[in-house]
């Protein structure tokens, strides 16, 4: 098993999963070029990938599509109301265009998308199920909902939205109507909302968390982490062992394996 996230931000997010010999890019927010040099580095093929998955068509999240899809007739799976959105729909092979419903397996690997709360057509986390472990991700959501945190417990990997600062947003440069839409139901977690989340889960022994989506005027790595470690750790969370936490980045790989 290995996890990869290549980009996590405002500014393109795309994941990259290999369970059981499965390859999987959950949304394609960056270039076809630097996903392709991205694995790359770690000796995988774009033309190797099983699946595109896709949580929601903006922009960040699927502006890499078009062209990674069409040069390594990858088959993309979306959710019927964002394919309705995406104009570059018509440009790939019928067979490359899959409607994702509820559950569906590729290979080994059971996927289940749920939905979440944010301002998008059909917006969707997904969790990866192979052998028993379970990696899920959600990113891009104003709240938790049931249906998030029954998706999110008793995961083995999760990859988690901590997208702002509450200090840092509520004195920022944003204009008022994006401060209002971030922190609506709809918008984006903040770092104290990921670690409330995290420390009201049922959680395994050990789970890898991947604080994600990171906003880079109203966040930053090392204290999104901060903020999560010392919620978790005033909570008796042993963190370094029941949570291990992991930063990511916009323009810098991180990931696991085992």
């Amino acid at each position: 098993m290995q996890i990869k996230v290549l980009a996590s931000g405002s500014k393109g997010n795309a994941i990259f999963f290999e369970l059981g010999g499965t390859r999987l890019l959950i949304d394609a927010g960056i270039s076809a070029r630097r996903i392709e040099k991205s694995l790359g580095l770690f000796g995988v093929k774009a033309s190797e990938l099983d699946a595109i998955l896709v949580t929601h068509e903006h922009t960040d999240h699927v502006n890499g599509i078009d062209v990674l899809a069409r040069r390594h007739c990858l088959p993309v799976f979306a959710r019927p109301g964002v394919w309705d959105c995406l104009n570059f729909k018509d440009n790939l092979a019928p067979e490359c265009r899959r409607e994702i419903y509820d559950s569906f397996d590729i290979g080994p690997v059971k996927i289940e998308a749920f939905q979440i709360s944010h301002d998008a057509a059909d917006p969707v986390g997904f969790c990866l199920s192979h052998q028993g472990s379970k990696h899920v991700v959600a990113t891009d959501l104003g709240k938790a909902t049931k249906k998030v945190i029954d998706a999110l417990a008793w995961a083995d990997t999760v990859v988690l939205e901590a997208n702002h600062d509450v200090d840092m947003l509520a004195n920022g440069s944003y204009p008022f109507f994006l401060k209002k839409r971030i922190r609506s139901s709809v918008g984006h977690l903040s770092n104290l909302d990921a670690a409330r989340i995290l420390g009201s889960i049922s959680r395994r022994p050990s789970m890898q968390v991947f604080l994600a989506h990171l906003s880079q005027e109203n966040n930053h790595p090392d204290l999104a982490e901060k903020t999560v470690r010392e919620f978790l750790l005033n909570q008796g969370c042993d963190v370094g062992h029941e949570v291990i936490l992991h930063p990511t980045y916009q323009n810098q790989i991180s990931g696991y394996s085992e």
